[in-house]
């Protein structure tokens, strides 16, 4: 049997060496960052150095970095703090379709148990979220709380523009808070660039990332919160990160994400040009094949490994198994939602069908693709699609 070929690179990449290194060296030092004596301050100043080094990646002070648990966590403390905190007589949330399920979820549960009221913002065809739409429902009769976008789709790939958001945003007077987790390491992140001049707390003030998408271990992640922004903590006892997230912090942690935010930074455009060809390439090889395959997102705007497909007749979760028996993993969609057998929420936001939205695939590319890969893709792909197509 031939080596299994891992394609789902969105969903989760492997640790990088260096990273766990890095990791499983910090582990071995003793000392409670909170601690005076000497062990904790040592502790500390290894600490703080991550968060500087996190920091200048992202484009932020290292005080604005509060670590967290990954993604999920990120998007929630922003949210949810931003929600609580809100103006008096702000009860809207604008909110882009297509979101991840962290950001959906969230907003639903503040719709059905705290009066949130959602004011969508719909895409364009190619996954993209119009700024003129966005900004229009930002000043909408101007009891927005708060608003959400995703820096890249995690799904279709495609990208948004972050900054004309963030300018939208503080037009409006409006907190706003990026998803930068499924772009981050294959774009160029930068807070306070888009975040601009933008009057305090208005504009972009929260942005998360997560890192087990960038080769750092599961379990760590990190929100951006601008100084001038007003968030609500969700977890009280002991005031560290700015009282932001309390309790004791993970050195080993902050250590790896910094180390794995540095090398993917480091790699990033020589990187990004590896994996265009690669799926460009692939791309052109599997039309060949399937004519009928159609590439969802925007062909310019976009991750550069992400490939999202609508294969006509032919159930995303049946291919999906069908490839896994031939040794390929890839996904329908967000991981979040495997072994959920639903329709994508985003290929619908993109104007398909139910049914159409049932027909998809997701392929994602990272720092250990090869062409081999991808040619074991081709191989075994056109075969399960035609079993289930013939159907």
């Amino acid at each position: 049997m031939s080596a299994p070929v891992y394609l789902d690179h969105a969903a989760t990449t492997p640790l990088r060496p260096e990273v766990r290194d890095a990791w499983l060296e910090t582990h071995q030092l003793v000392g409670n960052a909170s601690s005076i004596h000497g062990a904790g301050q040592h502790a500390r100043r290894v600490l703080e150095d991550a968060r500087e080094r996190l920091g200048a990646v992202l484009g932020c002070e290292p005080i604005e970095v509060v670590l967290t648990s990954g993604g999920t966590e990120s998007i929630g403390l922003a949210l949810q703090g931003l929600w609580r905190s809100r103006a008096a007589g702000a009860e809207r949330i604008v909110l882009p379709d297509g979101e991840h399920h962290a950001t959906l979820d969230t907003v639903g549960w503040l719709a059905s148990h705290d009066g949130a009221v959602v004011a969508p913002v719909g895409l364009d065809a190619r996954g993209r979220i119009p700024v003129d739409a966005f900004a229009g429902t930002l000043a909408d009769d101007g009891r927005a709380a708060l608003a959400t976008a995703l820096v890249a789709g995690n799904e279709t790939g495609t990208t948004n523009d972050a900054a004309g958001l963030s300018r939208a945003a503080a037009e409006a007077g409006v907190p706003l808070h990026l998803d930068a987790v499924a772009a981050f390491g294959h774009v160029g992140v930068d807070f306070a660039g888009w975040r601009g001049d933008a009057s305090p707390g208005t504009g972009l003030v929260a942005l998360s990332v997560s890192g087990h998408k960038i080769g750092a271990p599961v379990g760590t992640g990190a929100l951006v919160v601008s100084r001038t922004a007003t968030v609500e903590p969700l977890l009280h006892g002991g005031g560290q990160q700015r009282g932001l997230r309390a309790g004791t912090q993970d050195i080993a942690g902050a250590v790896a994400l910094a180390r794995a935010a540095e090398l993917a930074e480091l790699e990033r455009e020589t990187e990004s040009a590896r994996l265009w060809e690669l799926r460009e390439r692939f791309l052109a090889a599997l039309k060949r094949e399937i004519p009928e395959v159609v590439v969802l997102g925007d062909p310019e705007h976009r991750l550069p490994g992400t490939i999202h497909l609508h294969l006509p007749g032919a159930g995303g979760e049946s291919l999906l198994f069908l490839l896994d028996q031939r040794g390929v993993s890839v996904s329908t969609g967000s991981a979040c939602q495997a072994g959920v057998a639903e329709p994508s929420h985003v290929v619908m936001a993109l104007g398909y069908s139910q049914a159409e939205a049932s027909q998809v695939l997701r392929i994602s590319l990272g720092r250990t693709t090869t062409s081999t890969d991808l040619d074991a893709l081709v191989a075994a792909l056109p075969e399960s699609y035609r079993r289930l197509a013939a159907r």
